[in-house]
């Protein structure tokens, strides 16, 4: 028979590790249903129970509530963090649709619910593939475990410490947003200055109608050297991942 300070640590944790699997890649995918979302929030927080049912000194309807409304902040918090890294993968597809000129052809995608073009959801797809299948999805799964000793369940996310995070994450992004798609982006700017030099020299060749056939064909070319990076930078993601979590709850 379980306690009433267990069953309200194991409903708390429980409930922080739903908001953060709501939001965290690689568990935010609407492929996995709700039911196995919230029956993984239960396997992440059972084995933790024990040492965490001597966090919460009174139990009442009030505490509770309270308790129940600050591990939603919590969770979507370090969800909001672990998914701004990853996002930088995507970002760097979105980057070669627009200069490769896939762009043009997006189509909806019911998994997001939002349009995508060809590269970004490519690259999206082929995050969460390695994520999986290398074994980095534990890690990360590991790093937020350990965010309950470093922020118990009676305890407050700094906003401070939060916001300056947000803001330190948003420029890590960008910048390796442009180390993944940057060399290929590069090659693409001195193609169009290529076409512009041709078009200038000869305007009877009409290069500029080359333009797009060349740079699909120059992305479809380079990406297989982009995409063989990949393991490698979702190792370093990963472990930037666990570090502005751990950070975040106040390591």
């Amino acid at each position: 028979m379980l306690s009433s300070p267990t069953l309200a640590a194991l409903l708390l944790a429980s409930i922080r590790a739903a908001a953060w699997l709501l939001i965290s890649p690689p568990f935010n995918s609407k492929a996995i249903p709700n039911m196995v979302k919230a029956l993984l929030a239960v396997a992440i927080a059972l084995p933790l129970t024990p040492q965490l049912a001597g966090q919460l000194p009174d139990i009442t309807a009030a505490t509770m509530l309270i308790g129940a409304i600050e591990q939603v902040i919590a969770g979507v918090a370090l969800g909001f963090l672990t998914s701004l890294v990853f996002a930088a993968v995507q970002a760097a597809g979105d980057l070669l649709d627009i200069f490769g000129g896939f762009s043009l052809a997006t189509a909806f995608d019911p998994l997001s619910m939002a349009a995508s073009s060809v590269f970004g959801k490519f690259y999206q797809m082929l995050c969460t593939t390695l994520l999986l299948v290398s074994g980095a999805y534990q890690f990360v799964l590991l790093g937020f475990t350990k965010t309950y000793s470093v922020l118990p369940l009676n305890g407050t996310l700094s906003l401070g410490t939060l916001s300056e995070l947000i803001t330190g994450g948003l420029a890590d992004l960008f910048v390796a947003t442009l180390q993944i798609a940057g060399p290929i982006i590069a090659v693409l700017f001195c193609a169009d200055l290529a076409l512009g030099l041709l078009s200038k020299a000869a305007p009877a060749l009409n290069a500029f109608s080359l333009g797009f056939p060349v740079k699909i064909f120059l992305t479809l070319a380079l990406a297989g050297i982009g995409i063989s990076v990949l393991p490698g930078v979702i190792d370093g993601l990963t472990d930037r991942a666990v570090r502005l979590m751990m950070e975040g709850a106040g390591s």
